[in-house]
């Protein structure tokens, strides 16, 4: 089973917003420049989000998003679910129907896979996430490039 980019970068782009959240709201093109997300693909996405309530947006100087909830509330299914994105490793969907309107031999595999799948990320918070070290570590070095592109522009 493979996530598709949309998934993959809603979840990449609440991360940014719940690493950022004590500093404010967050602008679409700080966490597009970030992440090399494209910004109008963050546009999409983020009204989804926002219409699922899980951000919501500052207007105004120093606007931008934050999160609706805690981060200890926001799953990564609920983030996935969000932007319509299905955890399903079925060739026909959850409905059965592989072929014939009938499912296929390996169909009841493929269902127990993608709940599993579905439990995971359900039982991951992004502030249990964040707060794994092999995380911290990436947030680290983000937070380093950051800093040196900055120093790039004002030496430059």
């Amino acid at each position: 089973m493979r996530l598709s980019t949309k998934g993959r970068y809603a979840v990449t782009a609440m991360m940014d917003l719940a690493i950022h959240e004590p500093g404010g709201p967050v602008t679409l093109a700080d966490i597009s420049n970030g992440q090399s997300i494209s910004l109008s693909y963050l546009e999409q996405l983020f009204a989804r989000l926002r219409k699922e309530n899980l951000v919501e947006g500052v207007r105004g100087p120093g606007g931008g998003y934050r999160l609706a909830r805690p981060a200890s509330d926001i799953t990564i299914a609920a983030i996935i679910s969000a932007v319509d994105e299905k955890v399903d490793s079925t060739c026909s969907g959850s409905a059965g129907d592989c072929g014939g309107d009938r499912a296929c031999l390996t169909h009841e595999l493929w269902c127990g896979l993608s709940k599993r799948i579905y439990t995971f990320l359900d039982s991951i918070t992004l502030e249990s996430f964040l707060s794994r070290p092999a995380v911290q570590s990436v947030i680290e070095r983000q937070a380093m490039d950051c800093k040196r592109s900055e120093t790039d522009v004002i030496l430059g």
